[in-house]
């Protein structure tokens, strides 16, 4: 596993989440937030070791809880169960295909919110639901598909950009001289 992967993984998870927190033309304009994390978690889990997944889930939980009225943590386990179930299967999905990466961040982006409702009511909390919840789940579910192919392009340029590209050389050399006839 790359290191470098790891820090771009986790910075793009900061950058989000700072990101949803301070630019608010989009979220007044729709009336809802957008959450990049299930889209950085789906990459991360598909290109990643399960040690990044788990660090993207921490800190991108605790950063994002920071910012929002969640208690703290209560981001975590949704964002770690979705990333791990993707994790499992990674060798299954087709990873390359756009309309595969959309329905996964489509996925991934509906069962987050669902699942930190749900931890939210186990510990007692009392979340505001009501019809316009279904409106920011499904701005969130949209949004989370629409954004992961976009990840995933820009952590491929990052990839081209900053890793290490082996040369590979061919089996005929150019300096290397060819006899013919008789020795």
């Amino acid at each position: 596993m790359n290191p470098l992967q790891t820090i771009l993984i986790l910075a793009a998870a900061f950058l989000a989440v700072f990101g949803e927190a301070t630019l608010a033309g989009l979220r007044q304009w729709l009336s809802a937030q957008v959450d990049l994390l299930p889209a950085l978690m789906v990459y991360a889990a598909l290109n990643a070791d399960i040690v990044t997944v788990s660090l993207l889930a921490v800190f991108g939980g605790l950063w994002f809880d920071a910012l929002s009225a969640n208690p703290p943590g209560v981001s975590i386990l949704p964002l770690f169960v979705v990333g791990y179930v993707i994790w499992l299967q990674r060798e299954l999905i087709l990873r390359e295909l756009p309309f595969a990466q959309l329905v996964l961040g489509a996925i991934a982006s509906a069962i987050a919110p669902v699942l930190s409702v749900l931890v939210l009511l186990t510990i007692g909390q009392q979340p505001l639901l009501g019809w316009g919840s279904l409106w920011q789940w499904l701005v969130m579910t949209v949004g989370g598909a629409v954004a992961t192919p976009v990840v995933f392009v820009l952590f491929d340029w990052s990839h081209h950009a900053f890793g290490y590209q082996p040369r590979t050389e061919p089996s005929f050399r150019p300096d290397r001289e060819i006899r013919r006839g008789r020795l």
